[in-house]
Order: structure tokens, then sequence, then C-alpha cells
């Protein structure tokens, strides 16, 4: 698709990001989900291709030294995500429009490269306390990494300002309403109350 759209939505981990973006896809037919690729093992339930593409760390910086990525980053030492540029030509040989769930640092990177043919939007929890709330019980996280993550989480959120919209999840249902409606708007949808 020559005229294929990018749909960058970003959040701090916990934040309801995915949630929302599975939304965004359910009312949005013209929109497919950009798999990336990560270097973490895979969680009970995942699915390689479809949650993520699972390399290992060799082969995932096997993969940047071929220039095989749009976009990556070394989140963690030693943990690295990305996303492919096969995952763009994937999607708009289907003459879809692409979406992204990636960190803040990807997608400030593909909004960079792409400029107004993307759309970055930012999801943000109504406070770090919810979002502490809402990491202690997904029951995935060891003290250690619950840290970890919130102190990642408040980096990010000082990043907000550089998205070309913000959408605070604090009821579900109305975050993936108003952030279907900016999709839509942005694709040149109608958007249907």
């Amino acid at each position: 698709m020559e005229d294929g759209k990018l749909l960058i939505f970003s959040a701090p981990s916990g934040a309801g990001k995915t949630s929302i973006v599975k939304g965004v896809l359910k009312r949005t037919p013209m929109l497919v989900f950009s798999v990336s690729a990560c270097s973490r093992p895979m969680r009970p339930g995942e699915v390689d291709g479809i949650d993520y593409y699972f390399l290992s760390p060799d082969d995932f910086r096997r993969k940047i030294n071929d220039g095989a990525f749009l976009e990556w980053e070394e989140v963690y030492p030693g943990s690295y995500y990305g996303t492919l540029y096969s995952e763009l030509e994937r999607i708009w040989g289907m003459n879809k429009h692409v979406v992204f769930d990636v960190d803040v640092a990807g997608a400030l990177n593909i909004k960079k490269k792409f400029n107004e043919r993307a759309l970055a939007i930012f999801i943000k929890p109504p406070s770090l306390e919810v979002l502490e709330e809402r990491l202690v019980n997904r029951n995935t996280e060891t003290e250690e990494s619950l840290q970890k993550r919130l102190g990642k989480a408040e980096h990010e959120l000082s990043f907000a300002g550089q998205f070309d919209r913000i959408v605070v999840n604090d009821k579900l249902d109305e975050a993936i309403a108003e952030a279907t409606e900016l999709v839509h708007r942005f694709i040149g949808l109608k958007h249907e109350s």
C-alpha cells in the first residue's frame, strides 16, 4: 500500500496498552498488528509469530547487524525488542495500515522516520499508584522486576508530551473508544459513535 499509514501505541508496562490496541484492531478492519521481535523467553500462552517473533539474543544482534530492523532497543541489558522491516512489507502488501505496540523509544524512532505518515499515541495510566496495582495484579512480576518496571514507567511518562496524542486509561472502554476515534480520524474513516 503506497499510502499505508502507521499507528504507534506506546505506554509504560501495565498501562493497558495491549488491551486498547486489541480494542482498536477489533473495530478497524483496515489495521493489522505489527508483530515485534524480542529476545526474551516465551511466556505461557504466547505463540511465536503471533505475540512476538522470539529470537535468541545472538540472532537478534545478528539481525541488527544485517539492518533488518526499522527500530530496536536494548530495553534491559541483554533484553532486546524491535520491529522488523519485513512487517511493514507484509502488512502494506495486504493493503492495510500498520499498528505498532512498542516501547517509548521505539515509538519515537518510528515517528521520526515516518513523520506525517504516522500517528503516535501514548497510553497513560491515571497514576503511578494505579499502574503499580495493575502490575501487582498481573502476578507476573517479582519484587525486583516490579521495581524495575515502575522506575522505567516513571521515566517513560516524561516522554508523553512528545507524542501526537495522549489517552488516559482510567476506564478501559472509554480509552478504547477515544483511541479508536483518533485512529479513524487519522486514516480517514468516519467514526461511528
